[in-house]
This record gives C-alpha cells, sequence and structure tokens, in this order.
C-alpha cells in the first residue's frame, strides 16, 4: 500500500494534467452558481413580496418559506453540480483509491448496506433512512475491508405533530475483517460523559448507560479519558484491547481528528468516523490544486485503508476459535 507522500506525488504528477481542466470547468460552474444563485434569490424576494400584500404574515408562515426556499436551492445546487462531481470522482477519486492498492475497487453511487450498519450495535437508535456513496472494497494484505461516506437518519414526530428527520452519523463507516472470532461484543464509544462531566459525575453515568452491556473500566488512563468500553464479556473485551491495541487506536483517533466509535462483533471489526459531512465530494469553491484541498482527499483516503496497518489487523495476535 502506498503512503500518503507516494499518494501526493501521484496526485500531482499523474493526476495534474486532468486538474488543470477540471480547474477551469470549476472556475466556470462556481459563476454559473452565483449567477442563476442571484436570479433564484431575486425570483423568491419577489415572490415572498408579492404574498406578503395578499397572506397574513406569522413565524409558521416564514418558515415554511425559508424552508422551500432553501430545499428547492439545494436540489437546484445538486443538478448543477452533478456533471462536474461524476467527472471529478471518475478521473480523480477513482485512480487514487486504484493508485492506493489495485485490488481495490471503487463504486462512486453505491454505499455500505444497513444491515451492516445495524451489526455494528455502534448507535442504539435505528435508522430509518440511510444513504451514501463512494464504495470502497477489496483487501489489504488478506484482510477484507470495505468503507463508504454514509448519512444516517431517523424520524421524530415533533410537538405539532410533523415527521422531522435527524442525523444520526454522517461520516465514513467502515468494516473489515478481524483475526478472531468474538464469542461476545465489545463496543468502544467516544468519551462525552466523563469529559462533560469529569471522572465521578461521569463514570457514573457510564454505569448507568442501560442500553449498553456492562462498562470495562481500562487500565489506560490515556485511552480511559478518550473512549468508554462496554462489553457483554469482560475477559474477552480486556483480550481484545490490548495496551497496544488501544494505543494504536488512539493513534488512528489522532489522525482522523473526528469522533470515532468501535465495535468486535463476529469476526469483523466496525469503525464510524463521524466527519457531519460528505467526504470526497469536489470542491467548488476552493481550486482543486490547492495543497490543502489535495491532501484532504488523499488524507481520507489513506486514513481508511491504512486501518488494517494501523490496528495491526494482518498480524495473528489471536487465533480463530
Amino acid at each position: 500500500m502506498k503512503s500518503v507522500s507516494e499518494l501526493t506525488d501521484y496526485y500531482y504528477k499523474s493526476l495534474y494534467p486532468t486538474l488543470e481542466k477540471l480547474e477551469i470547468e470549476r472556475k466556470n460552474l462556481r459563476y454559473r452558481i452565483a449567477i442563476i444563485g442571484m436570479f433564484y434569490t431575486l425570483i423568491f424576494f419577489l415572490l415572498f413580496m408579492a404574498l406578503a400584500g395578499h397572506v397574513q404574515m406569522s413565524i409558521e408562515f416564514l418558515g415554511f418559506f425559508v424552508v422551500v426556499y432553501l430545499g428547492i436551492g439545494g436540489f437546484l445546487y445538486k443538478y448543477l453540480t452533478k456533471d462536474y462531481t461524476n467527472e471529478f470522482k471518475d478521473k480523480i477519486i477513482q485512480p487514487l483509491v486504484y493508485a492506493i492498492d489495485e485490488k481495490l475497487t471503487y463504486a462512486q453511487d453505491s454505499h455500505m448496506p444497513q444491515h451492516l450498519f445495524e451489526r455494528s450495535e455502534l448507535f442504539t437508535s435505528s435508522p430509518d433512512r440511510i444513504s451514501g456513496n463512494d464504495l470502497v472494497q477489496g483487501e489489504i494484505d488478506g484482510i477484507k475491508i470495505e468503507f463508504s461516506d454514509l448519512h444516517v437518519e431517523t424520524k421524530h414526530r415533533n410537538s405539532k405533530g410533523k415527521d422531522e428527520w435527524q442525523t444520526l452519523f454522517r461520516g465514513l463507516f467502515l468494516v473489515c475483517e478481524f483475526n478472531k472470532n468474538f464469542h461476545g461484543k465489545t463496543i468502544v464509544l467516544p468519551d462525552t460523559a466523563q469529559s462533560t462531566f469529569g471522572n465521578l459525575i461521569g463514570g457514573w453515568l457510564q454505569s448507568k448507560n442501560f442500553t449498553r452491556g456492562e462498562l470495562v473500566k481500562m487500565d489506560d488512563t490515556e485511552f480511559e479519558k478518550e473512549f468508554v468500553v462496554y462489553s457483554d464479556d469482560q475477559i474477552e473485551a480486556r483480550y481484545i484491547l490490548s495496551h497496544s491495541l488501544m494505543q494504536r487506536v488512539l493513534g488512528f483517533k489522532q489522525k482522523s481528528k473526528h469522533p470515532l466509535y468501535l465495535s468486535f462483533i463476529g469476526e469483523s471489526i466496525h469503525m464510524a468516523i463521524d466527519y457531519n459531512k460528505d467526504l470526497f465530494e469536489p470542491a467548488i469553491f476552493h481550486s482543486l490544486l490547492d495543497y490543502k484541498v489535495a491532501m484532504e482527499y488523499v488524507k481520507t483516503l489513506h486514513l481508511a485503508v491504512s486501518i488494517v496497518e494501523e490496528l495491526k489487523l494482518n498480524q495473528k495476535l489471536w487465533s480463530k476459535r
């Protein structure tokens, strides 16, 4: 598997001619979006002023009008950027995936299935709607790996009886084979309670999480500050989360710089990294030739695939039983 520096060289040396062409398209697209956006906003403003003279103004009406404006605007934006997005993914993201490892496959319109997300048990709420894209599948050092962008939502009814959609998770969801059959279920979550309320109250709140298994106290204080562990098998949880593995998980979390969720179930490790955005969409208002923009695509792809090496899943740390 290529390193980040090798991928960066590939991005600029092999893909640069394509990037230059895409950069011209991006500037033209940005101009079209600006012009159409101004006309679209003007039309809605005139429509609002016309309705204001005939309809009694209220907070509800204003809110409805804003929602319609944003909804149609979002649809229009996606329509305008669709062709450019497809071209960017075909000519930039797909070659980058293959450059990491030629055994990997990429499908920009596919995503991880709902049953794998539910199997992970990383979130207690059941998803009512799931979407995503940029599915990568394959093997790294003999370990099966697959990941994609996911946007998972739940539906709630508000006090006025209207359905509302709430984001449960949005980011990178990954599943890969672990070198062991797990008898129990071990869940590793961001430690929000202890970091918010302190060790005493936070620890008490963690122990009262009845939607999970038993709280597992780890002997690594640095790990305990970042994560909380639940399992239905205390011995196996400590067996899985050795000191070296906890250190590697901490290192992986520091590289991602985003909330990290892990579960060890069956023969698989499930990972969710909450970026709260679609990761591999092309930049419209920033140059593709900008180093920081380029590195975001390169580092995110490399980070996802590097889990095999980072957590040493390719080493026979445990025997399957």
